[in-house]
């Protein structure tokens, strides 16, 4: 099998090139969250990219479509093994069946695993700036919320392992782990996220891990520590999430595949999920097993072409935008552009209203001098964007 992919990387390669990816595809009308909630706009925030999905997906689509009939759904006969392939091959991680859920986002996912854990009288714990449905989990379970900022040290961001000491409470029964981090970029480390787990273990707290962006390295020498490949006396403390709706651009398909390994945990979590959400879509299950079977050759051309776009960005801001802090981007195609030397009191109100463009407010995520910039985009779009931006700065 790992021939017959690597073939089929080699063909996909040779068919799919950056101009396959630079062609422009008019979003606006569509009903795009990203394109027409402001319509005047230039969107460059919310996490779906402006390219087509693979033909592989189109393809399982268009045979469903043309069935015509779209009653309640299961899951595909071979979808788990699917699944547990995917995770054997991308990230050498062997995982039981048993283990699977399938829920309909990763968002109900965490919210799921929050009230299938907590109590009102608990806590939840997470490090910042991190994706805001992360640090807004703890609603759902009516509990509440320890913030620990992260911390810049020797040029890439880390753990403040003193602070998460000093945060966590008795009453804390859950950590959220972002990796890789959503807006950072790091991939997190095995040594890091060995302690991660070492630190649930000591305070008696389950680990949640949103792995949602992990096939999406741009760092190729970096790499990605599933919480499912910690040592077995970790994972039955421990909640695993991932999707293909980030990597292969199908975020509207919702599908997101947890990884339970604690019988216990995992029936807890089937009970709070059968109450959050509706029926699963046969467009969701087929729109994942297409992706995760079929697609890793577009992954990889796609996995060049941001990596490309990472190069436009950084060159850009050394050269039109010093004062612009941009962290090394090890995965996920949103870049976090600290403006906090500008002076400027909403980085993002400023760019809406000064360069037409729209990016991710950075205090939704915890720090409200930095912006979300979205790479998966054309690069003459991505240049365009960056002139604006860069002008408007001159302005100041």
């Amino acid at each position: 099998m790992e021939t017959d992919l690597r073939i089929a990387t080699y063909i996909m390669n040779s068919l799919i090139d950056d101009t396959w990816f630079d062609r422009e595809i008019d979003r606006h009308g569509t009903d795009s969250l990203k394109w027409d909630l402001e319509p005047e706009l230039d969107p460059l925030w919310v996490a779906d990219m402006d390219f087509p999905a693979p033909d592989c997906v189109l393809e399982a689509l268009a045979a469903r479509v043309k069935h015509g009939v779209f009653g309640y759904t299961m899951p595909p006969a071979d979808m788990n093994d699917v699944l547990a392939d995917y995770m054997k091959r991308c990230h050498h991680v062997e995982i039981d069946r048993k283990w699977i859920v399938h829920m309909g986002g990763c968002v109900p996912a965490l919210s799921t695993s929050v009230m299938a854990v907590c109590s009102p009288e608990n806590s939840v714990m997470c490090c910042t700036p991190v994706y805001p449905p992360i640090r807004n989990a703890h609603v759902h379970g009516k509990c509440a919320s320890i913030e620990v900022p992260h911390v810049f040290r020797s040029g890439r961001w880390e753990f403040d392992w003193d602070a998460m000491e000093l945060a966590v409470q008795s009453d804390t029964r859950l950590f959220i782990l972002c990796n890789p981090q959503n807006p950072l970029g790091r991939v997190w480390t095995r040594d890091e996220v060995l302690k991660v787990a070492d630190f649930c273990e000591r305070h008696d707290l389950i680990l949640c891990s949103d792995e949602i962006h992990c096939d999406l390295k741009l760092d190729e020498h970096a790499v990605h520590v599933s919480a499912m490949s910690l040592p077995e006396r970790y994972l039955n403390r421990t909640i695993m999430m991932t999707a293909p709706s980030k990597t292969y651009n199908i975020a509207g398909i919702g599908y997101t595949m947890v990884l339970i390994p604690s019988p216990e945990l995992r029936e807890a979590f089937r009970a709070r999920a059968d109450h959050l959400q509706p029926a699963m879509h046969c467009f969701s299950y087929l729109a994942a097993r297409a992706a995760y079977a079929d697609g890793e050759p577009w992954k990889v051309a796609l996995l060049k072409y941001l990596r490309g776009n990472l190069s436009v960005l950084q060159q850009f801001v050394r050269q039109r935008m010093p004062k612009i802090k941009l962290a090394p981007l090890q995965a996920t195609y949103l870049a976090w552009l600290d403006c906090s030397e500008l002076g400027l009191v909403c980085p993002q109100q400023f760019l809406k209203e000064q360069a037409k463009l729209f990016l991710n407010d950075g205090a939704a995520f915890g720090n409200p001098q930095c912006v979300r910039l979205n790479l998966g985009t054309q690069r003459a779009h991505l240049i365009e964007a960056l002139e604006k931006m860069a002008n408007a700065f001159d302005s100041l």
